[in-house]
């Protein structure tokens, strides 16, 4: 028994050890789902697509999409992956696109 806690007091400490070195390179970004809502919006606009049809190509409800795009809603990956894809645009893209509108501290 006594080898066990050794060994995981050893992990423990290295773990903590590896936080410590990277977690100096972590950008503080906090989640912004107005700055999702407003990009994903943006670029309905800009092709114009109407919410019925972005929904209906992501195969969620119109009324979904409209909460996502105000903020009031939160988007599962997957969900943001078919949106990104009835926009015709890269999921990436669209993370990129909010980061930019959203710049960290």
């Amino acid at each position: 028994m006594k080898e066990d806690s050794k060994g995981a007091e050893t992990i423990r400490e290295n773990c903590k050890r590896c936080y410590e070195e990277n977690s100096k390179e972590v950008v503080s970004l906090p989640y912004n789902s107005k700055a999702f809502g407003h990009v994903i919006s943006r670029l309905r606009v800009q092709k114009g697509l109407s919410q019925e049809v972005v929904s209906g190509l992501a195969g969620i409800s119109r009324s979904h999409l409209a909460m996502c795009e105000s903020g009031k809603k939160t988007m599962r990956l997957d969900t943001l992956w078919r949106v990104a894809q009835a926009l015709a645009i890269k999921p990436s893209e669209l993370i990129r696109l909010v980061e930019a509108e959203n710049p960290p501290d």
